[in-house]
């Protein structure tokens, strides 16, 4: 029945819109408009815990291969999009790996107790995905890594996640993009198994808009199978205040509510199930300089939820699905949590140090509703160093170093949501093109 509804919402969006230029049209063909790369990445990552939890420490080295044709000529374009994953674990045994935040490789299960949270050695796969294109309505089905505020695969650790199912991307009208679709499986980032995360299955509608040069505004549902409907609405503003100035205002929010089949599930408080956050960020950008001032805020009967594997009590949507400013380690997303934030970036290109850049922020919350422990608080202060190598056979090469210090006082401890550490990140990346 839902197929149906998506090739109903398909033709819906080919017929109410006349294209302004018909991409298909233009197609070169399967094999003249393909492309492949290979994306090397070393990655660790350390966290320093203070409270109640060990240690935690991973280091990897991944291969990601992408491979995506051109479309056949003709009315109908046909083409393939494909990856192959593979990554060798460095260091991160026994004791160190058993954070989810982490998740570079699953723990392995043995017989031995001691050697119980060892993680796997290596880990590979692979997925493809056929695509369909008529004009510039493009219908892809198979394995494939969604990017949309309430469905978005989480790239930030060695290995991507990604997920198997169908989605159709619109662009008939200038400006306009429309995206409707349905998957029924998770592979986790650090799994092999094609449905790992075990998903039962989710539904996505939503677009985005670009109104005028300066302004763009998206709104997105999901439906999350027996687990949580989602509502997400965005907007964008940048106003140029002269050739080297401008100021950005950005607003996004989410709705959501937790499924009561979910709730009886995992054995949570019946109530528990109302979340809305939103952020505002404003960005005043000046030559190299740029200076951020947001605030954050959740209300409801629980925080915002997203992210995590249903296999484990998760919500399977993604591990970035969080269009919110207050979003680094922590996220600054509890029950009833109030934040702020303040942040500065640089770009040395300015002084003659062309792809380094650098940020900090220091985010403050409180007013978390820790149920009994007292006004929760918590403090991070986020700092990253970012160079790509411009020129030279390293060129595209890029590493980033990032630490964060998380703070947080004992009625956030002893309630659970979270606990003081030190995080540090080490990523170096090097795109290889193959053609």
């Amino acid at each position: 029945m839902l197929k149906t509804r998506i090739s109903l919402v398909a033709l819906a969006m080919i017929a109410a819109t006349q294209a302004q230029a018909n991409d298909q049209a233009e197609s070169k063909g399967f094999i003249e408009d393909s492309h492949a790369n290979v994306l090397l990445r070393n990655a660790f990552i350390n966290r320093d815990k203070k409270h109640h939890v060990n240690d935690q420490s991973q280091w990897g080295q991944a291969f990601i291969g992408n491979f995506s044709s051109g479309f056949t000529q003709g009315t109908v374009g046909v083409g393939v999009d494909a990856f192959a994953l593979y990554a060798v674990r460095l260091d991160g045994g026994k004791g160190r790996n058993g954070g989810g935040g982490i998740d570079f490789f699953k723990r392995e299960n043995t017989l031995n107790a001691r050697e119980r949270s060892d993680a796997a050695n290596d880990l590979s796969r692979a997925g493809a995905a056929i695509k369909f294109r008529v004009s510039n309505t493009v219908l892809k089905y198979g394995d494939q890594m969604p990017a949309l505020p309430v469905l978005q695969y989480d790239d930030s650790r060695l290995l991507p996640e990604s997920y198997s199912g169908t989605l159709i991307t619109s662009k008939e009208i200038k400006g306009l993009e429309l995206n409707a679709g349905r998957f029924t499986s998770e592979v986790q980032k650090s799994a092999q198994g094609h449905d790992s995360g075990r998903l039962k299955s989710i539904n996505v509608l939503g677009g985005s808009y670009k109104f005028t040069d300066n302004f763009t505004a998206s709104l997105y549902t999901a439906d999350n199978e027996d687990v949580m409907k989602k509502h997400y609405l965005g907007m964008n503003y940048v106003y140029p205040i002269a050739a080297d100035q401008s100021l950005t205002l950005d607003f996004n929010g989410y709705k959501s509510k937790l499924d009561k089949k979910f709730i009886t599930k995992w054995d949570m408080p019946e109530g528990d199930r109302d979340n809305t956050i939103w952020s505002l960020a404003a960005t005043y950008a000046f030559g190299p300089h740029s200076v951020t001032i947001a605030h954050q805020r959740s209300t409801g009967d629980t925080g915002y939820n997203y992210g995590g594997y249903q296999r484990n009590g998760g919500f399977g949507d993604g591990g970035s699905t969080i269009y919110l400013a207050n979003s680094y380690w922590s996220d600054f997303n509890a029950e009833d949590e109030r934040s702020w934030q303040i942040g500065y970036g640089l770009d040395f290109g300015a002084f003659g140090v062309p792809g380094l850049t650098y940020k900090i922020a220091y985010v403050r919350g409180d007013n978390i509703n820790t149920h009994g422990f007292g006004e929760g608080k918590e403090r991070e202060i986020f700092n990253q160093l970012r160079y790509v190598v411009q020129e030279g056979p390293a060129k595209d090469l890029s590493v980033k170093l990032r630490g964060s210090f998380l703070r947080t006082n004992n009625a956030v401890q002893q309630n659970g949501y979270n606990d003081d550490g030190n995080e540090v990140r080490v990523f170096v990346e090097y795109p290889i093109s193959i053609f």
